[in-house]
């Protein structure tokens, strides 16, 4: 009898045992993937908040986004040049727009025409001074903008265009009401050329916005996240959809929507430049935009070389004749 009790509390010792090595494997286990969750969920934060949400106004001024790129550095050198060649024909402009204050820098040049020039994300104002001299060539007054959370401006979100684009047509309305512009052209550059589609695609745009520019124009921004991931060699694509959830939540839009939703809507001249080299906005999207758009005035020209958004100091003369001679055929001054 008593060696039968041995055994049975020997057996129950045992199981008991079992069963809480067990519990503690769930318990080691769901901790790992709760730590695990955590951690691609703050991941996810950090990474939006770094590409999209401004902190305060040190991020994203009017500096040099990156001067230790020899190329930036030269295209910001060459524009500031090309600004205070002509600092006498500049005033200082402010408006303000759902609530933020924008501001800007117009070049009275003498002509009755302005083109707005639209940087892309973390470049303020003073990164449209390179290109525009096909414009003022071609008989334009230039705005330069700072778009929300960029420069002067206020703002803590990017949102890739789809609420910059109401900035845009504030400032298109402006040009034209306050500083007697009978046409408005825009140039936009990435994400500029994303928010210049989607004014000239609003039903609030106004017919006095005769056309557009767009060098490096992707058809949906997370296409281009993902090719930045890449290129860091940071390819946990869980973090990237969660990034597009936290930029959904604080923007109202996904990442995975973009100018490829309103091209279809686009009537007005479309000049669309771009690299055959851009890693970031592939060529096959290009393509795929420029297709989707039913404008009969419409030109895609392709460059042999040149990363994304620096086609022109790449080959400027080739840059700056298609823009002439794009502007010379849709806009004669007589028709603008």
């Amino acid at each position: 009898m008593t060696a039968i009790l041995d055994t049975l509390f020997s057996t129950a010792f045992s199981a008991a045992a079992a069963i809480n090595g067990l519990g503690i494997f769930w318990i080691v286990f769901g901790s790992f993937v709760l730590q695990s969750v955590v951690f691609i969920v703050a991941a996810s934060y950090i990474v939006f908040a770094i590409v999209l949400k401004r902190r305060d106004k040190t991020k994203w001024t009017r500096e040099c986004s990156d001067p230790t790129d020899p190329n930036q550095l030269r295209m910001y050198n060459e524009g500031c040049a090309w600004a205070k060649a002509n600092e006498a024909r500049k005033t200082d402009h402010h408006i303000v727009n759902e609530g933020l204050n924008l501001y800007a820098e117009y070049y009275d040049l003498g002509f009755d025409r302005t083109v707005i020039m639209i940087a892309g994300r973390t470049e303020g104002l003073r990164y449209g001074y390179y290109f525009v001299n096909p414009y003022v060539e071609s008989g334009f007054n230039v705005l330069t903008i700072d778009q929300r959370c960029h420069g002067l401006s206020d703002g803590k979100y990017n949102s890739l265009g789809f609420n910059e684009h109401r900035d845009l047509l504030a400032w298109c309305r402006y040009a034209h009401d306050e500083l007697g512009a009978k046409s408005v052209y825009l140039h936009g550059i990435c994400i500029g050329s994303a928010c210049a589609m989607y004014a000239i695609t609003s039903p609030d745009c106004p017919d006095y916005v005769v056309g557009m520019t767009g060098e490096g124009m992707f058809d949906q921004f997370f296409k281009s996240f993902v090719q930045h991931a890449k290129e860091k060699n940071k390819k946990l694509r869980i973090v990237l959809e969660l990034s597009n959830l936290w930029f959904k939540h604080y923007n109202g839009h996904s990442m995975k929507e973009g100018p490829i939703d309103c091209i279809g809507r686009c009537r007005k001249p479309l000049l669309m430049l771009h690299s055959k080299k851009d890693f970031y906005s592939q060529p096959e999207f290009a393509q795929k935009l420029f297709d989707a758009c039913p404008s009969d005035k419409k030109r895609l020209e392709w460059f042999e070389n040149g990363a994304h958004s620096m086609l022109r100091i790449t080959d400027t003369e080739h840059y700056d004749n298609t823009i002439k001679s794009f502007l010379k055929e849709y806009f004669d001054p007589d028709k603008t």
